[in-house]
């Protein structure tokens, strides 16, 4: 998937990123406020379950977001399921470390979703697939948060007005 281009990312100010976070890799795509359209952007891996700090603080210097967007897991009956914990610590350590709000929303079956097109759909071999599903699932939350919160993002942007 292409990268935004960056130089457009410097130009504006009202980024979001969104993540979808796992133990192994974390998606994330890009969307604007103005536009409230989003892109995946890039698959991020983890070590040894710790999230690549150095690459999310580039990420994050580079698109100068005003806010950030997690999706987080729960079981069906909306309780919560052996990842949620750590979800929710990467929240709080990703508001820690760049003090930015960060938006949670359900991220229900998001992965599954990134995998269905892009395996049924589009026909993305195996290997492919493990790539990218990551940042197209970090976009279906961060469009899914657009989707819901469109007119408060909106306002957020325009700075309150």
């Amino acid at each position: 998937m292409a990268k935004p281009d960056p130089l457009a990312a410097k130009l504006r100010s009202d980024a979001y990123l969104g993540f979808d976070f796992g133990n192994k890799k974390i998606g994330v795509a890009v969307g604007y406020a103005d536009t409230g359209i989003a892109s995946p952007l890039q698959t991020l891996r983890s070590l040894n379950q710790v999230p690549d700090w150095n690459a999310i603080g580039k990420l994050i210097a580079e698109w100068r977001p005003l806010g950030l967007v997690v999706g987080i897991s729960r079981q069906q009956d909306g309780s919560d399921n052996i990842i949620t914990p750590r979800m929710r610590k990467f929240c709080r350590q990703l508001n820690g470390r760049y003090n930015l709000p960060v938006h949670q929303i359900d991220e229900a079956l998001t992965t599954f979703a990134a995998k269905q097109l892009l395996f049924d759909d589009l026909k993305v071999s195996a290997g492919k697939l493990w790539a990218v599903q990551d940042q197209l699932a970090a976009q279906l939350i961060l469009q899914s948060w657009f989707n819901e919160f469109a007119d408060d993002v909106k306002r957020q942007s325009d700075g309150g007005k």
